[in-house]
């Protein structure tokens, strides 16, 4: 099967999934679960086996730990299509209502985008996200991901769709693509797919970008700051701090710039440095910063890095607003954090700071779409236009306008026979034929 042949098999069963009840949907998400957890031993085996090869062609660290599934990432997966089953269905609620005349109302309606083309390298992980919160949606779903995760994905692939369709879900909802050369006839397929997806390196995305006309939700890196400004607690600034960094440092939202109020730099440094040190942390600094403490030399280029491992680099700032300015020039819009005392500093810099996640005295690492209640995510949005942030339900979903009316038409307005009401009124769903 070609993958034109793939996608519009998709986009057939779309229209069925689309229209499912949200209890259908519920049904389909615990077969899903079921049958990864019944093929959980295929699942390792199949994941072996790429680490394996992985090693072999000396996969770097990172990518290694991203590309591992074991029971741990299981039970993480499972546990997001849980909350998603206890999450309400987000098709079919009326987002405005409005009563354009007597006997002619307006609504829009949430509905799924489509057919969504993910994307990925490295993390198995991200298939059954990205499967679940596509089912949950009614949305159409072609996958394909990197081959040095080949064996696990397939694995991943044929439980879900066996254990979605065997409960429920309507046959051909999901097809998963294996060759790069897959990629390419899939970005040329914008008269079938409605969106694009990417997860992975900065190259990765933006070669997604360049080379294809259908749209794209992503972000390319996640180069993210934490600023300690002047009044910082210690203990505080150095508990987020690490937990930033070292929780787990192969993913986009892992702290990768340290930005230090010079008022609170002699403070603060010395037990930053102990901490990282201990953690097993490599510190580059700016000429301040090493004034300060023995850390290697920043350069320009470690301020536009990142670096997904032990690396971290400091700045010693003169102030917020050299802080905020340092954030909106080489950071990547993913999320940034402050620690403070002070809300007006905190006010400042959540307004000024360009990216879509902005923490006051919390890790950066709760930028996670579970993390957030969202059930899962497809991924972290560093788009300015229709989601932003940590993609979960909501970011699938679009909307139609649907108007119910008793024989009305333009020329009695256009004519000045009728006017307009354009009256917000209260939603009614029997209203909306749902």
């Amino acid at each position: 099967m070609s993958v034109r042949e793939k996608a519009l098999m998709v986009k057939d069963a779309q229209i069925l999934l689309g229209a499912a009840k949200g209890s259908e949907k519920n049904d389909a998400l615990v077969g899903m679960k079921q049958a990864l957890r019944k093929g959980a031993k295929a699942i390792f085996e199949a994941n072996k086996a790429d680490l394996d090869a992985a090693e072999r062609e000396k996969l770097s660290a990172p990518l290694l730990k991203r590309l591992k599934f074991d029971e741990t990432k299981l039970d993480q997966v499972i546990a997001g299509i849980d909350a998603l089953i206890e999450l309400p269905d987000p098709a079919g609620n009326i987002l405005e209502a409005r009563k354009l005349d007597e006997g002619l109302n307006l609504y829009r309606v949430s509905c799924p985008i489509g057919v969504i083309g993910m994307i990925f390298e490295s993390r198995p992980d991200a298939l059954v996200q990205i499967a679940s919160l596509a089912l949950k949606s009614g949305n159409g779903l072609l996958l394909k991901g990197g081959s040095e995760a080949l064996r696990t994905n397939r694995a991943l692939a044929s439980l879900i769709a066996e254990g979605s369709v065997a409960s429920g879900a309507p046959e051909g909802w999901m097809a998963f693509l294996e060759s790069r050369e897959e990629v390419g006839e899939l970005l040329e397929l914008d008269d079938l797919v409605d969106l694009l997806i990417p997860r992975g390196s900065n190259d990765f995305v933006r070669h997604i970008m360049k080379n294809s006309s259908i749209p794209v939700l992503g972000h390319a890196d996640g180069i993210c700051h934490l600023y300690l400004a002047g009044d910082a607690d210690e203990e505080m600034s150095v508990s987020i701090a690490v937990d930033s960094k070292t929780q787990y440092m192969a993913v986009c939202n892992a702290l990768e710039t340290l930005l230090v109020d010079e008022t609170a730099a002699s403070r603060l440094l010395p037990p930053l440095q102990k901490a990282f040190q201990a953690a097993g942390v490599e510190l580059r600094g700016c000429d301040t910063t090493r004034s300060f403490i023995d850390v290697a030399a920043a350069t320009e280029e470690d301020w536009r890095t990142e670096y997904l491992g032990p690396i971290l680099s400091i700045r010693v700032v003169k102030d917020i607003h050299e802080a905020v300015a340092h954030i909106n020039r080489y950071g990547s819009g993913h999320t940034d954090a402050i620690v403070t005392n002070d809300p007006a500093k905190a006010s400042f810099f959540m307004v000024r700071v360009d990216s879509a996640d902005l923490f006051w005295n919390c890790s950066t690492r709760f930028s996670d779409g579970y993390r957030y209640g969202l059930g899962a995510e497809v991924g972290i949005s560093t788009n300015k236009i229709h989601a932003r942030g940590p993609v979960g339900l909501d970011g699938l979903m679009i909307y139609k306008w649907r108007m119910i009316g008793s024989g009305q038409i333009v020329d009695d307005y256009a004519s000045g026979r009728r006017s307009f009401l354009h009256q917000d009124i209260s939603a009614d769903p029997s209203d909306a034929l749902l």
